[in-house]
């Protein structure tokens, strides 16, 4: 929650006129439903495809499972555009968007990755690379999108982002 206060001048004196709590910023509401998860997608053709892209780039790779129908990742999805996130977004990570249907597609893959579906979507895995999954979420982190911040999206990103990309923003 966030403070507001408006001061006043009164007999050479400041004072407290006004205190004012909002609630914190969260993240934007979607404005259109798009396809965040293109029907009939191969998705480990998009997975080989997108650690080919990333490997080249020196970036790591976010598997964002979920489903077109779910509010959240349509939330999370419009986060990642947004002018607050994306540019570390874009500078240290390749998306996959995987699409589980309705909780019926590519149920593999999210085993594979260590993804427990049952405890909501949007889920993410994170992997180097190579392909090396570092991190898959297990307490369904980004199921309720719409109550997070930016940045909390913020401090996500910027704690799996590449070591490289680490050293060069601590040096700016």
């Amino acid at each position: 929650m966030a403070t507001a206060q408006n001061w006043f001048r009164q007999n050479n004196e400041w004072r407290l006129g006004v205190v004012r709590h909002t609630a914190a910023t969260r993240l934007r509401q979607p404005l259109e439903n798009k396809e965040i998860y293109p029907q009939g997608v191969d998705a480990n053709q998009e997975i080989a495809e997108t650690l080919r892209i990333a490997s080249a780039s020196r970036k790591r790779v976010l598997l964002v499972f979920g489903g077109n129908w779910c509010f959240d990742c349509h939330v999370l999805d419009e986060a990642f555009h947004s002018p607050e996130i994306a540019p570390t977004l874009n500078k240290s990570f390749v998306v996959a968007h995987i699409d589980i249907g309705q909780m019926d597609k590519n149920l593999d893959i999210a085993k594979k990755y260590d993804i427990p579906l049952e405890r909501g979507v949007p889920a993410i895995a994170v992997l180097d690379s190579d392909g090396k999954l570092l991190f898959s979420q297990k307490r369904g982190e980004f199921e309720a999108a719409r109550s997070m911040a930016p940045e909390d999206i913020l401090a996500f990103l910027n704690k799996w982002k590449p070591a490289a990309a680490s050293a060069k923003s601590a040096s700016m």
